[in-house]
């Protein structure tokens, strides 16, 4: 009798939960009302790059990094578009820039709600297919080209690496001065406690919300002073996320425009900090994080265009679009080796902001290629 009301029950169980490879497409405006986190697939049409919440290419593509999909192929009304992030693995072959001809093309989409550009989206995609050809091997991980992005500074050295990485990371988006308050409380998020950010040079995690101008509240360090170059905060240089970070008022101002080096007085506002009249020393802990974005600015900022020409100088006491002291971020560099917050805060803002990376972080031989 046991036996048979098992049967019973495992057989109902079977009509009335239907395998998960049994389910179909959504479409684009289903996809759009599926709660935010939820896994789903999707079916529409390229209509577009989303290069901002209310903006979408659809000529002239100027990136690979997302798509935007719709129920009808000539569809131009972003509030029916749902945006989807590619990855790496997806960009090479389903970019826009590297490939205008799949404007217009239907294709489904697997992975999870989530918004992008605070517009309906989806992100974390496991499978990207051409309607009609799914299951025939157009995903990701066959696509996959690991360590693309710097193929072509492979094998250089000197000057030339240095400017083929320049030329790498140069062109990216830029935000807003204003915008940054938001992106930092993404970028330097505390991993152990999410509604606070980790300042650079004390340590602390205060909350996100803690930020402005009082004595207590967190601000926008420039760990590249913008008067070292005289760019403000102006977009480019001075609301570039490789080198802005949150930190204490008070220590903000302390360190003003100093150089980096070691030695000097005690800083009573930061444990294991020094600081003299031409310098200033940060705990141990984030020397190598300091260094490395001083070396990115070095990089990405080369003269062209119209933008500054910053240089790291081997001396203190540097004024104009200079800043020092080279040796010794060289041992910073090697003393404190990148860690997972900075490879965190490295894919957050190429991921979800600036569309560029520090190649220090990711290749952190290339310092002693360069200088």
């Amino acid at each position: 009798m046991k036996k048979q009301i098992w049967l019973i029950v495992s057989f109902l169980f079977l009509i009335v939960s239907p395998p998960a490879f049994a389910a179909t497409s959504l479409t684009i405006s289903e996809g759009m009302e599926m709660t935010a986190g939820s896994d789903v697939k999707v079916e529409g049409y390229i209509v577009g790059v989303p290069v901002g919440v209310d903006k979408v290419e659809q000529n002239s593509f100027t990136s690979n990094y997302a798509l935007a999909l719709a129920d009808e192929k000539e569809e131009n009304a972003t509030e029916r578009m749902l945006f989807v992030k590619l990855d790496s693995e997806y960009r090479g072959s389903y970019g826009l820039e590297n490939n205008p001809d799949l404007m217009g093309e239907k294709v489904i989409v697997e992975g999870s709600r989530d918004d992008y550009f605070a517009h309906p989206g989806v992100k974390s995609v496991s499978s990207i297919a051409l309607a009609g050809e799914e299951g025939d091997g157009e995903t990701g991980e066959q696509d996959s080209q690991p360590g693309s992005y710097y193929d072509r500074a492979d094998s250089l050295t000197g000057d030339a690496l240095k400017a083929e990485l320049h030329d790498i990371i140069d062109d990216h988006t830029e935000i807003s001065y204003s915008q940054v308050w938001d992106a930092l409380r993404n970028t330097d998020e505390d991993p152990e406690n999410p509604a606070n950010v980790l300042l650079l040079y004390t340590g602390d995690s205060i909350s996100k919300n803690r930020n402005g101008g009082g004595v207590d509240d967190w601000n926008r360090e420039h760990v590249w002073a913008k008067s070292h170059g005289g760019f403000g905060t102006a977009m480019g240089a001075g609301t570039d996320l490789h080198h802005l970070r949150p930190t204490d008022v008070s220590v903000n101002s302390s360190r003003s425009n100093l150089d980096f080096d070691n030695g000097g007085s005690p800083y009573s506002d930061a444990p294991d900090t020094y600081y003299d009249g031409d310098s200033w020393e940060p705990r141990d802990e984030v020397k190598g994080d300091v260094a490395r974005m001083i070396f990115y600015m070095a990089v990405r900022y080369e003269g062209d265009q119209g933008e500054l020409d910053l240089e790291v100088a081997d001396f203190t006491g540097t004024s104009g679009p200079y800043l020092g002291k080279l040796s010794t971020l060289k041992e910073w560099h090697e003393s404190d080796p990148v860690d997972d917050f900075e490879r965190n805060r490295n894919e957050v803002i190429y991921e979800d902001y600036q569309h560029n990376r520090n190649p220090f972080i990711d290749h952190p031989e290339y310092v002693e290629e360069i200088w």
